[in-house]
C-alpha cells in the first residue's frame, strides 16, 4: 500500500497488513452474525422496492463491521449500505455488510460480507467473507489474492467459443429488463450463464476460476469495491462494459483476462 508520508504509527495512515488484518476481521464479525440469524428472521423489510429486502442481520453486521473499523481507525471515513456516508478524509472503508440479502432471507446459501479500504477512491485492502462455506476472499494492492490463505489465479479460459461459465445479476426493480438482451447474446453462442445473486461472490469465484467472467448493471461501489480488487490481484481484468478500467460506473464486467476484450465486443455489438 503507497500514500504521501506513511508513517504506520498514525491511526490514519495504517501499514498493509494492520488494514487487512482490520477488514479480515470486520468482515468474520458480520459472517458470524448473518449465521446466528439465518433461518430465524423476523421484521424482514423492503427498501426501493418489494423485491430488494432489508432484515435485522444487514443492520447489526453493519454496526459489528463499523465497530471493528472504528476501533483500529477511529479517523477514518466509513461508507456503508445500510447507513450510508460517515467521516470524510483520503481514507475510507466501504462495506456491504449482507451481500445476498435476498438469498439470505429465503435461506439459500450464498451471501456474503464484503469490507475494502479506499485510499483516495482506490481500493488498497480487500476482504470476502462467504461464512456458509467458511471461505474467505482476501487482497491487497500488489500483494496478490487469497482464499483462506491461498493465492488466487484466473482461469485460463481463452476465448467464448470455448465456452467460459459466465455469471451475472439483475437489479431489483424492472430496469433489470435491460440485461436481458445481454443474456440473449452469450445464450446464443451456447455459453451457460448464470445468476447467483451476490456481486462480491461472483467476483470472488471469477478470481479463483469457478467462473470465468462475469457482467451486471446496477451495481453500488459497496457491490463490487473487495471483490474487484480481488479479481486484478488474482490476474484478472475489471472494466466498465465500455471498457474504462473502473468497477465504480453503473456497469461492471470482470473476466480472466484472456476473455475480457471479447466478451465487451459482443456486449456492446448490436
Amino acid at each position: 500500500m503507497t500514500s504521501p508520508d506513511l508513517n504506520p504509527a498514525l491511526p490514519t495512515d495504517p501499514t498493509q497488513a494492520q488494514a487487512l488484518a482490520t477488514a479480515v476481521a470486520a468482515a468474520r464479525a458480520a459472517g458470524a452474525i448473518h449465521l446466528r440469524h439465518l433461518g430465524q428472521l423476523t421484521g424482514v423489510g423492503t427498501k426501493s422496492s418489494p423485491a430488494d429486502l432489508v432484515t435485522v442481520a444487514d443492520a447489526e453486521a453493519e454496526q459489528a463491521i463499523r465497530q471493528v473499523i472504528t476501533a483500529a481507525f477511529p479517523m477514518h471515513a466509513i461508507l456503508g449500505e445500510e447507513e450510508g456516508e460517515t467521516g470524510a478524509g483520503d481514507w475510507r472503508w466501504v462495506i456491504d455488510p449482507l451481500d445476498g440479502t435476498v438469498n439470505f432471507a429465503h435461506g439459500y446459501p450464498v451471501f456474503c460480507a464484503s469490507v475494502a479500504l479506499e485510499y483516495q477512491g482506490e481500493a488498497v485492502v480487500g476482504a470476502v467473507y462467504d461464512p456458509n462455506r467458511d471461505e474467505l476472499f482476501t487482497a491487497s494492492r500488489g500483494g496478490g489474492a487469497f482464499l483462506n490463505g491461498q493465492r488466487l489465479q484466473t482461469s485460463a479460459v481463452p476465448s467464448l467459443s470455448a465456452p467460459p461459465l459466465v455469471a451475472t445479476g439483475f437489479p431489483y426493480d424492472t430496469s433489470g429488463e435491460r440485461n436481458l438482451v445481454y443474456v440473449a447474446k452469450l445464450l446464443r453462442l451456447g455459453i451457460p450463464v448464470r445468476r447467483p445473486g451476490a456481486a462480491a461472490l461472483d467476483l470472488c469465484n471469477v478470481a479463483c476460476g469457478r467462473m470465468d467472467a462475469y457482467w451486471e448493471i446496477g451495481v453500488q461501489r459497496w457491490d463490487v469495491a473487495a471483490g474487484a480488487l480481488i479479481v486484478r490481484e488474482a490476474g484478472g481484468q475489471v472494466s466498465d462494459l465500455s471498457g474504462q478500467p473502473t468497477p465504480y460506473g453503473e456497469t461492471i464486467v470482470a473476466t480472466n483476462g484472456p476473455l475480457h476484450a471479447e466478451l465487451l465486443t459482443l456486449l456492446n455489438t448490436d
